[in-house]
């Protein structure tokens, strides 16, 4: 016959405290991401659009900044470390994660080389979304595979061409618009997108050069790292 044990009732409620406790601590830490673009409408648009895109739970555990500033060259990268510092002052402790967002075609190309490098080798870390030779080569890589030089004056009609040919007659590119993550959740294909940007990447392997990696972008890092805060969230 087995025999009962009898646990005295207050070492039950320590023991369930302390349970609660360990599941309070299990929640995650809560993260601040700072985002800074060099457009002041193109690019925060649509991370603005992406960010309202994501589930509860993570809007619960990520403070987003996402700013636009206007500036190019170095002083892209120096205000954006401005920003975190003001930030981390305002909000008193330290921003996890600072992206810069910005383009080959508003830079010289010994200044695009010179701002990438700076975030590359800036401590703290600094991560670089940028693109050669515009942020629209990312819109472009939801649809097809391109692995020709894009200037900006052909951006506009590619575009229009491949949302026209998905449906979308009569389609004209805007571009500040604030539609444009919703109209590439809809037409489009990000993990295509994704897959194209990482094939891009790939075939400058080895290269510093930055300047010359035309077609590229590195928007396919923050956006899939935007992405990821799902899954872990979800955990």
């Amino acid at each position: 016959m087995a025999i009962k044990i009898k646990v005295d009732n207050a070492i039950l409620k320590r023991l369930e405290r302390k349970e609660t406790k360990r599941v309070e601590n299990s929640k995650p830490k809560r993260q601040y991401i700072l985002i800074v673009c060099e457009g002041e409408k193109t690019e925060p648009n649509y991370f603005k659009s992406l960010k309202a895109s994501l589930p509860k739970g993570v809007l619960e555990v990520c403070e987003f900044k996402i700013v636009g500033t206007g500036h190019n060259t170095a002083s892209l990268v120096r205000k954006a470390m401005q920003l975190r510092t003001e930030w981390e002052e305002e909000i008193r402790r330290t921003v996890d994660k600072l992206w810069i967002v910005f383009d080959r075609d508003s830079f010289t190309p010994a200044s695009f080389n010179t701002a990438v490098n700076k975030c590359i080798r800036n401590r703290p870390a600094v991560d670089c979304a940028w693109s050669n030779e515009a942020f629209e080569l990312w819109y472009l890589l939801h649809f097809h595979y391109y692995n020709t030089g894009i200037s900006r004056a052909d951006y506009q009609e590619l575009i229009q061409n491949n949302f026209r040919k998905k449906g979308l007659e009569g389609y004209t590119y805007q571009k500040n618009s604030t539609k444009m993550y919703a109209l590439l959740q809809q037409y489009g294909d990000q993990k295509a997108a994704i897959r194209n940007a990482k094939r891009l990447e790939r075939t400058y392997a080895g290269r510093t050069d930055y300047a010359n990696h035309n077609p590229c972008t590195l928007v396919y890092k923050l956006v899939e790292e935007l992405e990821n805060l799902k899954i872990k969230t979800n955990e």
